[in-house]
């Protein structure tokens, strides 16, 4: 079988079957002719999220237009684990770092929180072009799912106990992080909180939740975003799909 892995890769937000025919947004039309430099007759690969991945033919393409038509399925739909990332919202490269290099770790969704530190806010609407890219770029066939911010005490209050909750726990006596995340299996979720951390009142009110699993990083203060993918990235060695 051919190997297509070298071919340019777009998220397109429509389903996906042999022969359909997709019309591009105006930035994809601008990444493949003028980034790319792609022309009608040549190929790319496309996903939608639920689909699998497609081979697909540019056969229209102009500065304003571009269409393709679908043709052979190359995977099969695979979700990544079903792993959740809470962290609260920290100044704008630092939300956009998180969310690019998380997306490429296999997070299953997104769900700012508002803590009693948090002092930065997030646009939800620059971050789903930064899930799409990593997406594409990482060879993801799912698209992570994005929540609103959301009051932490609101998220506990209802939230699913049979989902467990990793809390990087970073002046607490718990466990570390290898112990933690090696027995911690699906459906889970990671909480990471504000620069600053956890108010005692947090913390307290956490360690109170049965479904929560409190977790030490160790003897150095991370940084949310540094505690956040290094958190991730042994959860997915120690318990994911790595």
């Amino acid at each position: 079988m051919r190997n297509y892995g070298t071919l340019a890769r777009l998220y397109i937000d429509a389903p996906l079957v042999e022969n359909a025919c997709v019309d591009l947004t105006q930035a994809q039309v601008h990444f493949l002719g003028t980034v790319m430099r792609k022309s009608e007759g040549e190929s790319v690969r496309v996903f939608n999220g639920g689909d699998g991945e497609y081979l697909a033919n540019i056969s229209h393409l102009s500065k304003r237009k571009a269409t393709l038509e679908v043709s052979e399925r190359l995977r099969e739909p695979k979700a990544c684990p079903d792993i959740w990332l809470l962290f609260a919202p920290l100044k704008k490269a630092r939300n956009n770092f998180i969310i690019e290099k998380a997306t490429e770790l296999g997070v299953a969704k997104f769900l700012p929180i508002l803590t009693e530190r948090t002092t930065s806010k997030i646009r939800m609407d620059k971050l789903e072009a930064h899930i799409i890219e990593a997406a594409e770029q990482t060879e993801r066939l799912d698209i992570p799912n994005f929540a609103a911010p959301e009051k932490l005490e609101t998220l506990l209050a209802n939230w699913d106990e049979t989902r467990t909750l990793i809390f990087a726990d970073e002046e607490g006596d718990a466990q570390t992080a290898a112990e933690i995340l090696s027995r911690v299996k699906t459906p889970c979720a990671i909480l990471i909180g504000p620069e600053g951390g956890f108010t005692a009142k947090e913390r307290a009110y956490l360690r109170t939740q049965t479904y929560v699993v409190p977790m030490s990083l160790g003897p150095r203060i991370l940084r949310a975003d540094t505690a956040a993918l290094a958190t991730l990235s042994l959860w997915q060695a120690l318990s994911g799909d790595w």
